[in-house]
């Protein structure tokens, strides 16, 4: 009786040092200290050298449009935590109203929304928000979600968590960091690139991370963000 009381003992604490392994092995983002050290120098940076676009946009945002500056929403970041993702405000006030309107008259444009999640003429736009999209300025502020730890410089682009699901079996790659303000997908054809392919660009990036990569990678978005893509 002894022995077998032994013999549960003993199992119990393997699954508890098992059980302890896997959870060490998500308790840090891809990357670790050096990656949130270079995330921090290159965020703290850039606030500095686009603040005045982060004081001018801003108040054209008021003067043309008035409303809130800033669109939040929540995306799912490492681990599967839900965080307030920051974007200036390039839509209408009821940017869904407009966009369900619109998906219902025109089935051609459900179709691209039904599988990329972006429309090439998106009627929700405000004037100079497709401007704003095309050269990547209105994800400025996510500049602050780095620094808060949300987000990092380089990584998966930040989904919901319906999107989450398209992502397969590939979901548990995206948990393993931090969503990215730029990636492999910002570099690759950013808003041209089909949703499959986004995922395993995103799969890719992690599956071969390097400190070196993220460096290439932020050297290489702004000649992408200078292209000026054809789609928002």
């Amino acid at each position: 009786m002894s022995n077998v009381i032994e013999s549960n003992l003993r199992q119990c604490k393997e699954l508890a040092i098992i059980d302890d392994d896997a959870r060490n092995e998500t308790r840090q983002p891809l990357g670790g200290w050096a990656k949130r050290l270079l995330d921090l120098m290159v965020a703290s940076t850039a606030l500095i050298l686009a603040g005045p676009i982060l004081v001018l946009i801003p108040l054209l945002i008021k003067a043309t449009t008035g409303g809130p500056v800033l669109f939040v929403h929540r995306r799912i970041g490492f681990n599967g935590k839900a965080f307030d993702c920051y974007k200036f405000r390039t839509m209408v006030r009821n940017a869904e109203e407009v966009l369900e309107q619109h998906l219902s008259c025109n089935p051609q444009a459900a179709q691209e929304w039904a599988a990329n999640q972006k429309l090439s003429c998106d009627p929700r736009l405000l004037f100079f928000g497709r401007m704003l999209r095309k050269s990547s300025l209105d994800e400025l502020p996510q500049l602050f979600n780095i620094l808060r730890g949300d987000m990092s410089c380089v990584g998966p682009r930040p989904v919901v968590a319906d999107e989450l699901q398209r992502y397969g079996a590939a979901s548990h790659e995206y948990l393993k960091t931090r969503p990215g303000l730029t990636g492999l997908w910002q570099i690759n054809g950013r808003n041209t690139t089909e949703y499959s392919h986004r995922v395993l660009l995103d799969t890719q990036y992690v599956r071969t991370w390097s400190l070196r990569r993220d460096l290439s990678i932020m050297m290489r978005t702004i000649p992408a963000m200078m292209k000026f893509d054809q789609t928002s």
